[in-house]
């Protein structure tokens, strides 16, 4: 059984989904938004609303209480193609306070020519800001598109220290 939980943050309720310890999802729309993108296996199976999910619970609220590593330590799994997983991956190497372009994004992930790939698979990342797909802006550093808003995104960069 998989497991469902809201929090408040400073930025609004983010919402989470985890198959025991492994965050599945996780996002700022709704709770509906984020199951209707989990994995044809996840989908399926029966979700729990509960107060918050152990451990992964405590490292997000710690992440928005100042411990900007914490959600470091989450496990995650999403669907997606290898690109999309190289993708992912790289998001997660990118050091709080820091940000990479969307080309960047892409020669990490392993193409050059794949700068376009790279931001759909931000744009299709179910586990923000966990992977942190708001770290990344455009080539001549303007913040770029995020899928809930540039205020979060912004705000989120704020408090990671990578806008003053």
């Amino acid at each position: 059984m998989l497991q469902a939980a809201s929090h408040k943050t400073p930025v609004g309720n983010l919402y989470l989904i985890a198959d025991e310890q492994v965050l599945l999802a996780a996002g700022f729309n709704s709770l509906d938004y984020l199951i209707s993108k989990l994995s044809s296996e996840d989908i399926v199976r029966d979700i729990k609303n509960v107060r918050s999910i152990s451990k992964i619970s405590e490292l997000i609220l710690d992440y928005f209480d100042g411990d900007l590593a914490a959600i470091n330590a989450i496990e995650v799994r999403q669907p997606g193609a290898k690109f999309s997983q190289n993708v992912w991956k790289s998001l997660r190497k990118i050091p709080v306070g820091k940000t990479w372009s969307y080309a960047e994004l892409a020669k990490r992930a392993g193409s050059d020519d794949a700068v376009r790939a790279a931001g759909t698979a931000c744009g299709n990342n179910l586990i923000a800001p966990i992977i942190p797909c708001h770290r990344v802006v455009k080539s001549g550093g303007a913040l770029g598109n995020y899928g809930y808003g540039v205020k979060i995104k912004e705000w989120l960069l704020r408090h990671e220290g990578a806008l003053k």
